[in-house]
């Protein structure tokens, strides 16, 4: 195994994680779902960390580092909306716009000129719904009985840095377009 390989093969356990976490949430095992979750989470900041420390950045790394995220992240809302803790609406949000994401970044990849690679927006989306996802979970498996639904909240404010962030992943791609399309 060579050293620059790490942060492709941590983000392959990623990958090998989510049937376990979806299960564990399914089952109504939340607590297992947290620590799976966390030990995924935990593998996804190692991988990066790895990557940019030691240069080891790869273009397979720049498609499957994103892809384990919005698949795990889709995997757990999915489990939620199954369980009727997640509204079916957000699911479907999400679902859109990770698409419209994934389908761009397949197509864009193919061109050298164009560097697709998550921006702040991104993963401030991505962290909200991180953070949602553990407070339902949380709320779930301890049975808090809270007087309004905190983790909505979360979910609502996740939908809008998701919304705000197809926009400015959008605007960027019309902008590079021009610029490309100059040269």
């Amino acid at each position: 195994m060579r050293k620059e390989n790490i942060p492709n093969i941590l983000t392959g356990i990623r990958f090998i994680l989510i049937p376990f976490i979806f299960i564990a949430v399914i089952s109504h095992h939340y607590l297992v779902g947290i620590i799976i979750f966390t030990i995924s989470a935990f593998t996804d900041i190692l991988d990066g960390y790895i990557a940019r420390k030691y240069n080891y950045i790869s273009d397979i790394g720049k498609l499957i580092d994103p892809l384990a995220d919005k698949i795990t992240q889709i995997s757990l809302l999915l489990a939620l909306t199954i369980l009727n803790i997640l509204p079916w609406w957000i699911l479907a949000i999400v679902f859109i716009k990770e698409c419209t994401i994934i389908i761009t970044a397949s197509f864009l990849y193919k061109r050298k000129d164009f560097v697709v690679y998550s921006k702040w927006y991104g993963k401030l989306a991505t962290t909200l719904f991180y953070l949602a996802i553990i407070c339902s979970l949380i709320i779930n498996q301890f049975h808090i009985n809270l007087p309004f639904k905190f983790d909505l909240y979360l979910y609502y404010l996740a939908i809008l840095a998701t919304i705000f962030s197809l926009i400015m992943y959008a605007v960027q791609f019309k902008v590079k377009q021009k610029i490309i399309t100059k040269k």
